[in-house]
């Protein structure tokens, strides 16, 4: 049997300068390689943002750079074999995965990818991974090399797994602009899945396949999402991260066969409803084509609570009387801090509560948040953010006011993405005419170029 440990987003180094949250991330992480540690799990699994930053501080590599080798390097046999083309799962110099390194005992392997916030860039492709993976501290992998042309081509090539009788394909993705991810899905052969050949003792039917990824999957604008049935359906189970809210329990996706399972962020970093649930890992346990999930609760992040208050409803309040209105959020800013307390299970879990409550003012004028929160310095983790404002959504304009086609067509109001589908699909050379009545041949890219100072 297969033992995993997934986790996604832990932000490591999120508000590392603010004196009372700088080191949630931390502490969220070393919790979750204590579990590892103490459930014994071939692997941990990470979806994606490790880092919170693209250019993390000296500081935060340090420290994450502590943890791993405190929970990663040691003699503790590894019981599972990569029995696939290391050189294509792991785009480094050394080309094989960290623990059959002769220098080096590992005995708690680290499988991660990249997500949108410590994503490879620059003229050389490096994220803060790259630095981990040289260091031999994880396996960086789901690294895509875009290739083709207009949106361009990606083949995603599996890391075999083979313990016992038990054979995963494991499939990554890191984090792609979601605009274009989303027409690569929907361009033929665009996106190319390597399914594991024949092996001896283990025909293509019996591999167990879980993807992991990184992308928008819960969006008003459907193009600005990766669409769950956009995935083939010989996948048997799917890590999602970027998604910061906590649904961990795998859910079926109708008509394809295969489970999702949304872990979300280690740390609280958008304040926002999603966020206030209780935070989860999972341990996946693999054995042949079954699999059993067992979700774990994280102790060690720090508590929030989450309120919203519509003004005009609550009939204690005077809309020409400030003060009923102060005197309203007070208590339920006190409330919230109860509630919190009484949810702490000991003493050790005590710690300042994150307090968010979105407030609909229509009808009445806002407050101040930063002066509302003085007096909540040393109560909660966030004084100078407790209030956020808003108002409630005007009515969409009627089907009868739509715009005229020919402003919709406007180039001067094309954005980036309708202007590379347009290239994509009619593989056209523009031309532009300069204000010296000179016409140039401009090809793609350079229209783009043009296009973002429209």
């Amino acid at each position: 049997m297969l033992r995993v440990l997934v986790a996604t987003d832990c932000h490591l180094g999120y508000l590392e300068k603010d004196e009372i949250r700088r080191f949630d991330s931390f502490q969220a992480f070393e919790e979750i390689c204590t579990i590892a540690e103490q459930n014994k799990v071939d692997f941990i699994l990470l979806g994606g943002d490790l880092f919170h930053e693209n250019k993390p501080s000296r500081s935060t590599l340090v420290k994450t750079i502590e943890i791993l080798r405190r929970y990663c390097l040691n003699d503790r046999p590894v019981q599972f074999q990569v029995v696939s083309d290391q050189t294509v799962n792991f785009q480094n110099v050394f080309g094989h995965v960290n623990y059959e390194d002769p220098h080096f005992n590992v005995g708690l392997p680290v499988f991660t990818i990249h997500g949108n916030h410590d994503d490879p860039a620059g003229v050389d492709n490096l994220s803060a991974i790259d630095i981990l993976s040289a260091s031999n501290l994880v396996n960086y992998f789901g690294k895509m090399v875009l290739g083709g042309s207009g949106v361009g081509q990606i083949t995603l090539h599996p890391i075999l797994i083979r313990k016992g009788t038990t054979s995963v394909a494991l499939y990554g993705l890191g984090n792609i602009r979601d605009e274009r991810l989303n027409r690569m899905f929907q361009t033929p052969h665009a996106v190319q899945w390597i399914r594991p050949g024949h092996q001896e003792g283990c025909p293509v039917s019996n591999w167990f396949n879980i993807l992991v990824l990184h992308q928008n999957r819960i969006k008003t604008n459907p193009k600005n999402a990766i669409n769950e049935h956009f995935l083939p359906r010989f996948l048997d189970f799917v890590v999602w991260g970027h998604e910061h809210e906590c649904l961990v329990d795998p859910q079926e996706v109708p008509g394809m066969g295969f489970h999702i399972t949304q872990p979300g962020s280690s740390v609280a970093t958008s304040l926002i409803d999603g966020e206030a649930k209780p935070k989860h890992i999972l341990l996946l346990e693999i054995k042949g084509s079954q699999y059993r999930p067992k979700k774990i609760p994280l102790k060690s992040v720090r508590p929030f609570e989450y309120a919203e208050v519509v003004l005009k409803d609550e009939v204690d309040i005077d809309p020409n009387d400030q003060a009923s209105v102060l005197e309203h959020l007070d208590k339920v800013v006190r409330n919230l801090i109860d509630k919190s307390s009484k949810r702490a299970v000991s003493r050790s879990q005590l710690k300042l509560p994150l307090v968010r409550i979105k407030v609909d003012y229509s009808g009445f004028s806002t407050i101040n948040p930063q002066r509302f929160g003085q007096k909540y310095v040393g109560k909660v983790a966030n004084p100078q953010d407790i209030l956020i404002f808003s108002k409630a959504a005007k009515k969409r304009q009627s089907v009868e006011e739509k715009i005229d086609e020919s402003e919709k067509l406007r180039p001067e109001e094309l954005n980036q993405q309708n202007i590379e589908a347009l290239v994509a699909e009619s593989n056209l050379v523009f031309l532009l005419e300069l204000s010296n009545s000179c016409v140039v041949d401009f090809n793609y890219w350079y229209l783009i170029t043009i296009a973002q100072f429209c």
